[in-house]
């Protein structure tokens, strides 16, 4: 009896040891870490996924936003020329201004890279000042220097004999002015991620590579573009998301004009939308966004992933 006692006792003992189900749920770093990411998850549903599920629902309904009218909204839009001509433009903008702020961001990040590391921060802020400034403020600057009647860009190539330009009074100038600007505000971003993946690279490759009678190109070929290649596609895919969605510099600088030719999708969505009285068409305009973004992510990741796969 004693013995059964002594063997009931030692169970309720370890058993009291034993931590329950749910303290070992909360104990586990999994549920620590999402408890710690529930506000941000909550912040992007309150300010993308509702605004988002709402949008869609916009692009549903009529012009008075009284009756469900299905896809009707896109159908139309399928048949406006305006329609084709945004698309065109957005993706030529984003692609254009891209490109060149990687190139740019590239060749800058290399050069501070070979800067003393007393004198980089100095340096790194400086270039960095485009990209802090709001880019609407910083597009006010730059309409004062393209505004034809004073604009200190044309005051300065009349002091050189040379006519002056229309900035922004002719489609293909005013086409130009917006992806040099946007290039102008965007390449310090590529600068300083392009800046810390260079940093990354492990010294060793460089002087394996010299050892071995590497040329600058080979170097930068085989050794610095492959480890910096996920960091180049991530930037990329950010600032494409990021350039098609762009309001601020076609807003302050063109308004979409001259003759609708500057529009990109946020800023025909305004137009349309609100300018335009007809709230769910601007709905249904900047949904098709998502899907040309949806197919460059997927491109983008996919590859990133199989090189990943790969190393």
């Amino acid at each position: 009896m004693a013995e059964t006692t002594s063997t009931y006792s030692e169970a309720r003992i370890a058993e009291r040891r034993q931590p329950s189900a749910m303290k070992a749920w909360f104990g586990r770093k999994s549920t620590v870490a999402f408890f710690m990411t529930l506000p941000l998850i909550l912040l992007i549903t309150v300010l993308v996924l509702y605004p988002a599920i709402y949008a869609v629902h916009l692009a549903t309904l009529n012009k008075r936003m009284t009756a469900f009218v299905g896809f009707k909204n896109f159908t139309f839009l399928f048949t406006r020329e305006t329609f084709w001509m945004v698309v065109q433009q957005s993706c030529i903008f984003a692609l254009t201004a891209v490109f060149f702020k990687a190139v740019i961001g590239f060749i800058v990040a290399h050069l501070v890279h070979n800067v003393p590391n007393d004198k980089q921060r100095k340096w790194r802020g400086m270039l960095l000042i485009p990209w802090v400034i709001p880019p609407a403020m910083s597009t006010l600057a730059w309409l004062w220097l393209f505004d034809p009647s004073h604009s200190a860009f044309n005051w300065l190539l009349e002091r050189m004999g040379m006519g002056p330009i229309p900035w922004i009074g002719d489609a293909a100038w005013a086409r130009f002015s917006v992806i040099l600007v946007n290039i102008w505000i965007g390449s310090p971003f590529f600068m300083i991620m392009y800046l810390a993946a260079l940093k990354s690279v492990p010294e060793q490759l460089y002087e394996a590579a010299k050892i071995d009678g590497a040329t600058w190109w080979q170097t930068m070929r085989f050794v610095t573009i492959p480890m910096m290649r996920n960091i180049i596609a991530i930037t990329a895919l950010f600032s494409t998301i990021v350039t098609f969605a762009n309001f601020d510099i076609v807003r302050v600088l063109t308004r979409g004009d001259p003759l609708d030719k500057t529009h990109v999708f946020a800023t025909w969505a305004f137009r349309v939308g609100i300018e335009g009285g007809d709230i769910p068409l601007g709905a249904s305009v900047s949904l098709f966004m998502v899907p040309i973004l949806t197919v460059a992510a997927i491109i983008i990741l996919r590859d990133i992933n199989r090189r990943g796969n790969e190393a």
